[in-house]
């Protein structure tokens, strides 16, 4: 396998800090993502490099292996093991005890991990688990609200998930044997995938609870009336009472957000009425609410 720069990639240096090696995936990832780049296949094949240097890089234990070890960072607990044994088994080669190991088995070991094996030593290959990956996915908080499906680019495949609704900012779940290949016939990784949640509404979310401000005009705050409002699942019609005053709460019971993974169950939604005062008055109106001071005093 081709030694591949995963600090070249990302542009970084090798003393870079896990700060700016995150800071560097996200500027090249929303560069290169398929969604900006369509039908491009030298962004989606840089967008594909992004992530494997990330994956590897962001790990702090896979980046100490990757530095010490390169290409075969993903085999380094299994050749360390192997290294000691084999230096160990040194200690007692002029018995000719190995510990149950012969020299022709060290040797089997390393030619099976690094390419070349004898036939005899294809015959007893060891099994690795693949390396697992981890990811972050960007979404946006009206994309949460319903359960629906993405596909990921992970380790140049195509891997088509359903996320559930109420997904949680900086959530973690994991894609069984979705990770890096396994070995010699060993099983694959698994996927982590992380949650970053944004927020371009003008709801604040808590958990499965939803909070919002609502302008309310002077007249309907003293009068009442009907008034329609957007949600995340449509329009929903309000009561406003007389009299409403100013920093008023009210809560629409199931109309907050879906709770992850309970079919049909939702939080509530808590809305604040701020009470907008008229402005540039004209003179009649101006004698009018004179009359209805005098009226009230």
């Amino acid at each position: 396998m081709a030694f591949i720069d995963y600090y070249k990639i990302l542009g970084v240096s090798k003393k870079a800090t896990e700060a700016e090696i995150k800071k560097a995936y996200r500027k090249l990832a929303r560069k290169y993502h398929p969604d900006l780049n369509p039908n491009d296949k030298v962004a989606e094949k840089k967008f594909k490099e992004i992530n494997e240097a990330h994956e590897v890089l962001s790990n702090p234990e896979n980046r100490i292996k990757y530095d010490q070890y390169g290409e075969h960072w993903q085999n380094a607990e299994a050749y360390e093991k192997a290294k000691q044994q084999q230096q160990h088994s040194r200690q007692y080669s002029s018995q000719g005890d190995f510990g149950g190991y012969t020299e022709e088995d060290f040797s089997g070991f390393f030619e099976n991990m690094f390419g070349g094996a004898s036939s005899r030593a294809r015959g007893r290959q060891v099994k690795f688990r693949g390396q697992d990956f981890n990811a972050e996915l960007q979404l946006d908080l009206k994309e949460v609200y319903t359960t629906h499906k993405r596909t990921l680019t992970v380790n140049n495949k195509n891997i088509r998930i359903t996320i559930p609704a109420g997904v949680e900012n900086g959530q973690v779940i994991k894609i069984k044997g979705h990770g890096g290949k396994g070995v010699n016939g060993g099983p694959n990784g698994d996927l982590y995938i992380q949650f970053s949640i944004v927020n371009h509404s003008n709801f604040k979310r808590d958990k499965h609870n939803l909070y919002t401000t609502i302008d309310l005009d002077l007249f309907k705050a003293l009068l009442g009336g009907e008034l329609m409002f957007d949600t995340f699942n449509g329009k929903v019609k309000l009561n406003v009472k007389p009299e409403t005053q100013n920093g008023t709460k009210v809560k629409l019971k199931g109309k907050g957000f879906p709770k992850y993974k309970k079919e049909g169950q939702f939080g509530d939604l808590y809305i604040t009425y701020k009470i907008k005062l008229p402005t540039n008055l004209t003179s009649e109106e101006k004698a009018l609410i004179k009359q209805l001071q005098k009226l009230r005093s």
